[in-house]
């Protein structure tokens, strides 16, 4: 494969001073510990900052370090204090952190804190842009860099970018109190794929996009006007064999005898993890003090052994939180402990890995209860290194992690009950029951491992960009357009067939607001005026309505999708016999839907009913349209209509009209040199299937169509026509010119 370019916020190595020299050791964290075990098997490089400050003034200690990282297939990005201060202290921690985890109390909207946010994003990409070969495949992560995609995309149009989300992703109800929202979304969606851990996370990030962008999305594809974006669900692995290795080396074997002769026979239960309000050590702790009262036959017998390892320290949230952990400690000690037994073993400091995974396998139970959790690697670190298959997993509900490990103990971690239950339940679970449920648990992590799941993403992601590629050879590029002019210009006999809504005008509210403005009349008007040239509006607006606005105008209309159709010049007909008494059976149900569904509202015609809800909050007008055609589909199996779903619209009409049918009354009088359809929504396949080879049949949007091309917007499609009206202005131009030349060489001949 093409070259791996990795962007995050931390390197996998952290570079400080000491004795004058520079001193590199692995960066801590789920990101470096997982990707950092590997990506040097690609041929790879790894973009973000070194975690040390470097004054501007200091080149010669920046090139240091260039040079140094470089060896380790690592690109600096250098941070000020400042930016520290406000970027990653700031906004991602006191805005992004709380909010995505649910602790929208805590969360700060602070416009400066946001600007150094857009700036350091900016700095970021400026990095990659330093460093970017054309063929690097683009891997950025998590949500410090959320605006980096677009950033990049912006400047490398025909890169190949993924981005991961690997914290939760909040609902829609929660992220739109983030004024910056539409800012955030539109820069992750310049990826051509977004990995999230659960598909919880990916179903409330594509409802913030509908909501907050109004970008339509089926089966994971967000369709954003321009772009087919991918999302999916890739749940992040571990280095599954480096903590099962480990697990019987001779370090750890020692580490954990010495562990072992510490505690005595007293049952080990662990708690691991970062010092994070999201981690819900407090309630953890209170649950186990409990616990102590209730069920004094414990005491004496268990030791809860709570790591902590420090982290944010300069954030004044965290310190009230080590404070609070303090405190529990100490009471929990002082209210229990003897001479000879402590009940709460406290380390505040990061554990070497020898004796991380030293404790892992010594601790008879895992107590992980965060009360919010992107994934929790931890979990799965504790079931690898368990090589005798002994040892129970308590978890959260709440993480990632409780999706694939559902053999695990689940708890609520609000519920101090069921925490407590667990953890008798874990105490007491028999040797083969601990066995039966982590071996299934372990198969599953070595199946998807680290390694795996990189692979996993980046073939997707390779996937996902040849889509973007496939379709974008089928966008009317300039040279497409160029030579559909040409060929529009050459044409004695010209057929345009124009669907309206969605086309020659944008979508609006209600139907009626859509009025064709002074543009695409003048349009219509210029283009009816070419004799070469026929021209035929088709919608599904009633006749009344396409007579006010196109009556005079010297076009053919088609009405209804082809219930009606008017001749140049002519009289408005039915091309067939139809009936409306169906239509008696049918109101009473989208009078219901439209009752349950604020916002909605049924449009009556001739011989058709439309059920429109683009007014509605789009999740419920979502599923009320699917549940409004699965029954309209049951009630009208046995009559001659059909239920056809457009745009943010459920239509009934009869089964023998479409726009194919009715624009065959054109496309099959004439042997004609030039062919021009556009259409927007579902009801202009009908059209596209009928044009022969070709003609010149054109989607808007990308999405899959039976049209030969796509055009990106609505908005393309006058500056198009008008391009076309250009040529037909040219040959007359010339015409008229060349008729004044003859003029005036027949008024001076003799006689």
């Amino acid at each position: 494969m093409n070259r791996l370019l990795i962007v995050s916020n931390r390197l996998p190595i952290s570079v400080s001073r000491q004795n004058g020299d520079l001193h590199l050791q692995r960066s801590v964290g789920g990101l470096a510990t997982g990707v950092g075990s590997f990506y040097k098997s690609y041929e790879s490089l790894w973009v973000g900052w070194p975690g040390m400050n470097v004054q501007r003034k200091q080149k010669e200690e920046k090139d240091r370090i260039i040079e140094t990282l470089r060896r380790e297939q690592c690109h600096p990005v250098f941070l000020s204090p400042y930016d520290i201060k406000h970027y990653y202290d700031g906004f991602c921690n006191n805005t992004l952190w709380p909010l995505f985890h649910y602790f929208n109390h805590y969360t700060n909207y602070d416009q400066k804190t946001w600007n150094v946010y857009q700036r350091v994003n900016e700095k970021f990409c400026d990095a990659v842009m330093e460093v970017a070969r054309p063929d690097d495949v683009i891997w950025v992560h998590d949500y410090h860099l959320m605006l980096l995609p677009q950033m990049l995309r912006e400047r490398l149009p025909d890169a190949e970018i993924g981005y991961f989300h690997h914290i939760p992703f909040p609902s829609f109800e929660l992220f739109r109190h983030l004024p910056w929202r539409k800012e955030i979304l539109e820069g992750m969606l310049g990826a051509d794929l977004i990995g999230f851990h659960t598909y919880g996370y990916v179903r409330h990030f594509l409802s913030s996009v509908r909501r907050i962008l109004g970008y339509e999305h089926s089966f994971g594809e967000v369709r954003t006007g321009t772009r087919v974006v991918r999302t999916d669900l890739f749940p992040m692995g571990i280095d599954y064999r480096r903590f099962a290795d480990a697990a019987g080396s001779n370090p750890v074997q020692g580490e954990i005898t010495r562990i072992r002769q510490k505690y005595g026979k007293r049952k080990i239960i662990l708690s691991f993890d970062r010092l994070d309000y999201t981690k819900g050590i407090p309630l953890r702790l209170e649950a186990f003090d409990t616990l102590l009262e209730k069920k004094p036959e414990y005491q004496g017998k268990i030791s809860l052994v709570l790591v902590a390892v420090p982290s944010r320290a300069g954030v004044g949230r965290y310190q009230v939180l080590k404070k609070r952990i303090d405190e529990l400690v100490g009471r929990i000690n002082g209210k229990y402990g003897t001479t000879d037994w402590i009940p709460v073993r406290y380390f505040y400091n990061f554990l070497p890995f020898e004796t991380l995974v030293a404790f892992y396998s010594a601790a008879d139970v895992a107590l992980v209860t965060p009360l919010r959790d992107g994934m929790n690697l931890m979990a799965k670190e504790y079931i690898a290194t368990r090589t005798d298959g002994t040892g129970v997993l308590i978890l959260s509900e709440m993480a990632g992690a409780a999706e694939e490990l559902g053999e695990a103990i689940i708890v609520n971690p609000n519920d101090q009950d069921a925490v407590i239950e667990a953890i008798e339940a874990a105490l007491a679970m028999p040797e083969k029951e601990q066995v039966e449920r982590n071996r299934a648990m372990q198969k599953r992590l070595m199946r998807y491992d680290i390694e795996h799941w990189v692979g996993d993403f980046l073939t997707r992601l390779g996937d996902a960009r040849a889509i973007q590629v496939e379709r974008s050879e089928q966008v009317v590029t300039p040279a497409i357009r160029d030579q559909l002019v040409d060929e529009y210009a050459s044409g004695k006999n010209r057929l345009l067939l124009l669907d309206y809504d969605g086309t020659l005008v944008p979508f609006a509210a209600k139907p009626r607001m859509a009025v064709p403005g002074e543009a695409t009349r003048e349009v219509l008007e210029e283009l009816s005026r070419a004799p070469q040239n026929e021209v035929v509006v088709i919608s599904g607006r009633d006749r009344h309505t396409l007579d006010a606005w196109f009556g005079a105008m010297d076009i053919g209309l088609i009405a209804e999708h082809g219930v009606w159709v008017k001749e140049r010049s002519g009289e408005w007909r039915m091309p067939e016999a139809l009936s409306d008494e169906w239509k008696g059976e049918i109101y009473p149900i989208l009078e219901l839907y439209t009752d349950r569904t604020p916002g909605a509202f049924i449009e009556e015609k001739d011989y058709s009913l439309v059920w429109h809800y683009r007014r509605t909050e789009p999740m419920l007008g979502a599923q009320r349209a699917k549940d409004l055609k699965d029954d309209l589909l049951h009630l009208t199996s046995n009559l001659n209509v059909g239920v056809m779903e457009g745009n943010k619209v459920i239509e009934i009409k009869n089964t023998v009209v479409n726009k194919g049918r009715a624009a065959l009354n054109w496309v099959s009088r004439h042997a004609w040199d030039f062919i021009l359809a556009i259409g927007d929504d579902r009801t202009d396949e009908d059209l596209f299937a009928v044009m022969p080879p070709e003609a010149y049949s054109i989607k808007i949007g990308l999405a899959p169509s039976k049209a030969r091309f796509n055009l990106i917007t609505q908005r393309d499609v006058v500056p198009l026509l008008r391009r076309c009206i250009a040529c037909d202005r040219g040959a007359t131009g010339k015409k008229e010119k060349r008729g004044r030349e003859k003029g005036l060489i027949e008024s001076a001949a003799p006689g």
